[in-house]
């Protein structure tokens, strides 16, 4: 049994093969093949582009794959959502996707865009939203520098913007957000209904999940006497309680927690202040909830 897994290709690339490699399957991209192999010789990739994937993910050509949420929404398609895994291109977080105008513009809000032209790549969606709040206008498909349409071949566009700085270069201000995305497993009916692909499947969601909830955090682990213990543990918060195990010396116990990693730089001191010793801290690769 193989599994054939969609990659997004182009801008979320790179950082889903960053994500597989920090979750401890690497994956291997040829510049001239659309087909990559991974370390698991049950998994095979296919670089795929993620307005594409859903379509390829219903129609089975794959059993799971990585895409939007914007892009699941847009294709209307049928498929399982396993996880979501919040990551973009250039942040561990969400993208937005936002009505904007030119700054010069009289447009102040969505209504007064009635009988105007929107152009945008998500069409169905943006086409659906408008009519939700019943305002006419004229969506049409943008095949890229969406940004630079403004105002001369569009009157306002619904974009993705990450950060922003895009928007603002080309002197657009955003009038409302539509819809915020993140990044989603999404996995074939009928794969997720076979009992051997989808355990496969749910074991890829766990390892990615704790790849994720790695991000930001290391692990740190001490000695303290027991007399000392109420004080350190008083420091320290954890994703539920810190491990706390007996050592040899019976007076003596090993302290083992995770934290933010931004934390440690004040946090430590504090704990050899409160007599802990023999502090260590060190990476994570995944947690696991």
């Amino acid at each position: 049994m193989k599994l054939r897994l969609g990659i997004p290709k182009g801008s979320l690339q790179e950082a889903t093969l960053s994500l597989f490699t920090r979750a401890g399957l690497r994956v291997y991209t040829s510049a001239r093949s659309y087909v990559a192999t991974t370390d698991d010789p049950e998994i095979e990739c296919l670089l795929i582009r993620a307005q594409e994937m859903a379509r390829y993910v219903e129609h089975g050509a794959l059993d799971a794959g990585l895409t939007g949420l914007d892009w699941v929404l847009e294709s209307g398609l049928d498929i399982v959502k396993v996880t979501d895994l919040i990551y973009a291109k250039q942040s561990m977080g969400r993208v937005k996707w936002v009505l904007a105008v030119p700054e010069e513009s009289t447009f102040q809000k969505l209504e007064d865009l009635e009988g105007r032209i929107i152009a945008t790549e998500l069409v169905s969606f943006t086409r659906n939203y408008f009519a939700r709040r019943n305002v006419a206008v004229r969506v049409e498909f943008s095949w890229g520098a969406t940004e630079v349409k403004p105002p001369l071949l569009a009157d306002a566009i619904v974009e993705v913007t990450e950060t922003g700085s895009s928007l603002r270069a080309n002197h657009l201000r955003v009038l409302e957000t539509l819809l915020e995305s993140n990044t989603q497993l999404i996995a074939n009916k009928a794969a997720w209904a076979d009992a051997a692909r989808r355990q496969k499947i749910e074991n890829l969601a766990v390892m990615l999940s704790g790849a994720m909830a790695a991000v930001g955090r290391v692990g740190l682990m001490l000695n303290v006497h027991k007399a000392d213990l109420p004080a350190v543990l008083g420091l320290l918060t954890a994703l539920k309680n810190p491990t706390v195990a007996p050592l040899a010396d019976g007076d003596w116990v090993a302290v083992n927690t995770v934290i933010e990693e931004n934390t440690a730089w004040t946090l430590i001191p504090k704990l050899k202040q409160a007599n802990a010793q023999g502090i260590v801290e060190y990476p994570l690769n995944k947690v696991v909830m």
